[in-house]
């Protein structure tokens, strides 16, 4: 799967639909905070409809967070400087985008045969459900190279990854689903996938190797 712009959640963004928790689950469920760089949202946090952040431009027409944009520029530059590409390929996502190619996509598959249920089932598979998508706070970026801009494990062998992986921290970015964190995050491990928290919170987190939800649990 080719990177493409506003187009896709990645293959391996799997989340529920709308599902209530029980008494021990909610307690486990991370506290949400004020803190805007630590804004929590997944499919048990989500994003109202009228959020939106107000944006700039972070490379090719993407855009982020204004607040964060320029800790994003500043990894972009630094990592060029020492010899590695970094391709900005999806940014900033609006709820009414996100709602419009999960709704194509349960849509094309029911006219394909599936039955409803189904249709949000595979849809799930692929696309997040609308306000459940880190992309609608304007905090995350999907990152590839030039050479390789494929969203699949093997983009974690690249320079550009290992380089994310070793220094995202210093600019205030994480690794938002490692490998391992799956029954958490409740998404597969995503190399490409990097979410702004600020730099202290960004060096905790990828020191200890947890996840932004374990963070915000501690």
């Amino acid at each position: 799967e080719t990177a493409s712009a506003e187009e896709s959640e990645s293959a391996s963004e799997v989340v529920s639909s709308e599902e209530t928790t029980s008494e021990e689950e909610t307690e486990s469920i991370p506290k949400q905070t004020d803190d805007w760089n630590l804004l929590l949202v997944n499919s048990e946090h989500r994003i109202d409809q009228s959020f939106k952040p107000e944006l700039a431009e972070v490379q090719n027409g993407y855009q982020m967070d204004k607040q964060a944009v320029d800790s994003a520029k500043r990894m972009i530059q630094d990592a060029k400087a020492q010899g590695v590409d970094l391709l900005v390929c999806s940014g900033y996502r609006s709820y009414e985008s996100q709602q419009r190619h999960y709704q194509n996509s349960v849509d094309n598959l029911k006219a394909a045969g599936y039955s409803s249920d189904e249709a949000v089932r595979q849809t799930l598979s692929l696309i997040a459900y609308p306000g459940s998508s880190e992309h609608q706070t304007g905090l995350a970026l999907d990152i590839v190279t030039p050479d390789y801009q494929s969203l699949d494990d093997g983009y974690a062998q690249t320079a550009a990854a290992k380089w994310l992986l070793g220094h995202a921290a210093e600019y205030g970015f994480i690794l938002r689903f490692p490998k391992g964190k799956e029954a958490i995050t409740k998404i597969s491990f995503e190399p490409w996938h990097y979410r702004f928290v600020g730099e202290d919170a960004a060096r905790e987190i990828m020191k200890k190797g947890i996840c932004l939800e374990e963070y915000l649990s501690a």
